[in-house]
């Protein structure tokens, strides 16, 4: 996996801001970079440390992927019910891992495009 090639799938999913916002809480989180979409997080690593990537997931395929696969870890937020840490170099080739990006990038985006349409009362 390829931290460049990474970053630039992650932002030519339509709508995706990139942030590092976690230094504020602590300086060694300076180099957490956070992909966003709708104003939520859907995807982060560490660019200093590019060894894993966190993903929104749903809880169902977290569990099958623990099940299945030893590149699953508990993520860096420690949310283990939404998000999934994902070892670069295991079981999980690079094509499914963008794959898994994807998915998780439309969570995000199907949960909070609803959210917002409803507070626009749109249909």
């Amino acid at each position: 996996m390829n931290i460049e090639d990474l970053r630039i799938f992650c932002i030519s999913l339509e709508g995706v801001a990139e942030k590092t916002p976690f230094g504020r809480f602590a300086r060694r989180y300076d180099s957490i970079l956070v992909f966003y979409v709708l104003d939520h997080m859907f995807c982060f690593f560490n660019i200093d440390d590019f060894t894993y990537v966190n993903l929104r997931s749903t809880p169902a395929e977290i569990e099958k992927l623990r099940l299945t696969r030893n590149a699953v870890g508990h993520p860096l937020n420690r949310s283990l019910k939404h998000w999934i840490k994902i070892d670069f170099g295991k079981d999980i080739p690079d094509s499914m891992i963008y794959s898994l990006i994807k998915h998780s990038y439309g969570i995000v985006r199907e949960q909070y495009s609803k959210k917002k349409c409803s507070k626009r009362h749109c249909r």
